[in-house]
């Protein structure tokens, strides 16, 4: 029998990292956890209440008030609820993108954040995507990956992505986001996106997600049978 690991994977924005992460794990009989969804989840909520982001207590209480939680639907697809109700195409609206980097840079966010994922965590089998996990959360997940891609090519599969959800969003206003978003991700104090040095490194430019799928189940199963 295999082991249970934890697969961390970590990256840029629309790269494919939770495409590839939700089918691996759906390949592997893994759980899936987005947490990506986690921060934009946390930011649609304050964006609806008007919480003062800058405002430590205030911020505080409004987390206090958050509650989380992923659903696998009829389909197999997990999905993200937040207080109850399922936000999985609201959170994926422009309006969230443009502040999801900002919210994730606050000291009392990240933290409660990474205490629920590393709860998720506690008994393996998991498949997690976002853009510290294997640097913060699971520093010593059994398998890491960090994924990039060009830019145009990220700003061109984001676009097609809004597209499909009726969100009509022009070329240059994606990679206005697209580029803020890096840097805010890249250069905040509290949990910046860097890669981590026993991560292996997939260039998603041009490779399909079948062959990103692939490469990752094939060092999980190598990856499970050294872990034993």
């Amino acid at each position: 029998m295999l082991n249970k690991i934890i697969i961390a994977i970590d990256g840029y924005s629309a790269c494919g990292k939770s495409t590839t992460a939700r089918q691996a794990a759906r390949i592997l009989g893994y759980r899936y956890i987005d947490s990506g969804a986690m921060y934009r989840a946390v930011t649609m909520y304050f964006l609806e209440q008007h919480v003062a982001v800058t405002n430590p207590k205030e911020v505080s209480r409004a987390l206090q008030k958050v509650s989380i939680s992923f659903k696998v639907n009829a389909k197999g697809v997990s999905e993200t609820y937040l207080n109850g109700l399922n936000v999985e195409q609201e959170i994926r609206d422009i309006r969230v993108s443009e502040y999801v980097s900002r919210v994730s840079t606050i000291k009392e966010v990240r933290q409660a954040m990474v205490e629920q994922q590393r709860k998720m965590g506690k008994d393996k089998a998991l498949v997690m995507d976002g853009r510290d996990i294997g640097t913060v959360v699971f520093p010593q997940a059994e398998l890491k990956f960090f994924m990039t891609a060009d830019m145009l090519v990220r700003a061109f599969r984001r676009q097609r992505e809004l597209l499909e959800k009726d969100i009509m969003v022009d070329l240059d206003t994606v990679i206005e986001n697209i580029q803020e978003r890096d840097r805010i991700d890249t250069t905040r104090a509290e949990s910046p996106l860097r890669q981590a040095p026993d991560s292996i490194v997939i260039d998603t430019t041009h490779i399909t997600i079948t062959e990103q799928v692939d490469e990752v189940v094939r060092r999980a199963i190598s990856a499970m049978v050294k872990s034993r």
